[in-house]
């Protein structure tokens, strides 16, 4: 995994994401889901090209089945904007970067 995205879990999700300066992107995962493969490159993009604007961070639901059931992720892959400890945006199931980039950081972000 790159630097500029981080894990979370159960433990640290409150301190690395609802305590964040930055909007965090939460991609909600587990190993064994292809379509979450399928979506990391986008996510790995998106923390790249977003990078001193937008945290991107991981979270196994698996490893952190807490924090997957406190924001009622019922299936994966699901990407969750967080920005001032409030869920603003969310995206489930495997999408492309363009729809993505629109439907969670807007037009602007495009």
């Amino acid at each position: 995994m790159r630097e500029d995205i981080i894990t979370v879990t159960d433990q640290d999700f409150e301190q690395q994401v609802l305590h964040s300066d930055l909007p965090v992107l939460v991609d909600f995962w587990a190993p064994w889901c292809g379509p979450c493969h399928m979506v990391a490159p986008v996510v790995k993009q998106i923390a790249a090209e977003q990078a001193g604007k937008l945290r991107v961070a991981k979270l196994n639901v698996d490893d952190s089945p807490q924090i997957a059931g406190r924001f009622g992720v019922m299936s994966i892959p699901t990407l969750i904007l967080f920005n001032a400890a409030e869920e603003r945006g969310r995206v489930i199931g495997a999408h492309g970067k363009e729809h993505i980039v629109r439907t969670l950081l807007g037009d602007a972000a495009a």
